[in-house]
């Protein structure tokens, strides 16, 4: 596969290599499909969470927040949940 990058580009890859960051060019371009795999793994899991957010809004399981005070308490309950998690977490290792 050849690959052309944009002069910026080349720079930048070669500033990477003569700073020390990586010892070859392949090694950059290696990292950088690497990150984007990730963004893309990543992205994939933010859509199906949001499918399954609306789906469960679409069942009637969602929470109306109508005050400031409605959504400070969810938001300690949820913190709360988090603590507990963590805690138990914890207690497995």
């Amino acid at each position: 596969m050849e690959v052309e990058l944009t002069d910026d580009q080349q720079t930048f890859v070669r500033l990477g290599v003569e700073s020390g960051r990586y010892r070859e060019e392949a090694d950059a371009v290696r990292e950088a499909l690497s990150l984007w795999e990730e963004r893309e793994r990543r992205r994939v899991e933010i859509l199906a969470a949001i499918d399954l957010a609306e789906a469960s809004y679409a069942r009637g399981e969602g929470t109306v927040i109508s005050s400031q005070a409605e959504s400070e308490r969810l938001a300690a309950e949820i913190k709360e949940r988090g603590r507990q998690r963590l805690a138990a977490s914890v207690g497995q290792k």
